[in-house]
């Protein structure tokens, strides 16, 4: 009987993908890493700068500055190629390597990732764990296939005594939960 861990997305079946692991014996979390090749662009090389002076001088902003700023300061989504299965009342939470900021200049700028049990097998992506990140250092950092990007936490969570959760039904991926049936 399978209570939690990790298994490869039929995407990158046969493709060498490794099931997260502890680093040692006390570790918290499974490292997670990246499923391709691929360059984090410094936030500083994106028109970033361009922005931050209009906003430092005072200038007045015009919607298309909105829109290529708001462009611009997305976070990169990294593959992992595995998705996670847990009971009903835990969460998988991604967070950060501390060698990712001090080493690297990555970060994961929603903090901390939620991976809901109900996000296993969803329809659209089979699961697949993304991680967000924004490099903030000047360079381009390159990220290889097998890099560790982040770690992930299986935790218990708990609920009210009146918990009475909307009836709804995860049918995709980031913040996309929807009434059943309806997209």
């Amino acid at each position: 009987m399978k209570i939690r861990g990790f298994e490869v997305v039929s995407k990158y079946a046969d493709q060498g993908i490794e099931l997260p692991r502890r680093q040692t014996l006390a570790s918290a979390g499974y490292d997670l890493a990246s499923a391709v090749d691929m360059v984090i662009p410094s936030i500083w090389r994106l028109n970033f700068v361009r922005i931050f002076r209009l906003i430092r001088n005072g200038h007045q902003l015009y919607e298309r500055d909105y829109e290529m700023s708001e462009d611009i300061l997305k976070p990169i989504l990294v593959p992992t190629g595995i998705k996670a299965y847990m009971p009903e009342d835990e969460v998988l939470i991604l967070a950060n390597r501390s060698s990712n900021t001090f080493k690297k200049n990555l970060a994961l700028p929603n903090g901390i990732g939620v991976i809901d049990a109900d996000y296993y097998n969803n329809s659209k992506n089979e699961g697949e764990i993304f991680v967000q990140v924004l490099n903030y250092g000047v360079r381009p950092l390159h990220i290889h296939k097998g890099d560790r990007i982040a770690q992930g936490i299986f935790i218990k969570y708990l609920k009210t005594d009146s918990d009475d959760p909307v009836s709804r039904e995860r049918v995709s991926g980031f913040g996309s939960t929807n009434e059943k049936g309806k997209m």
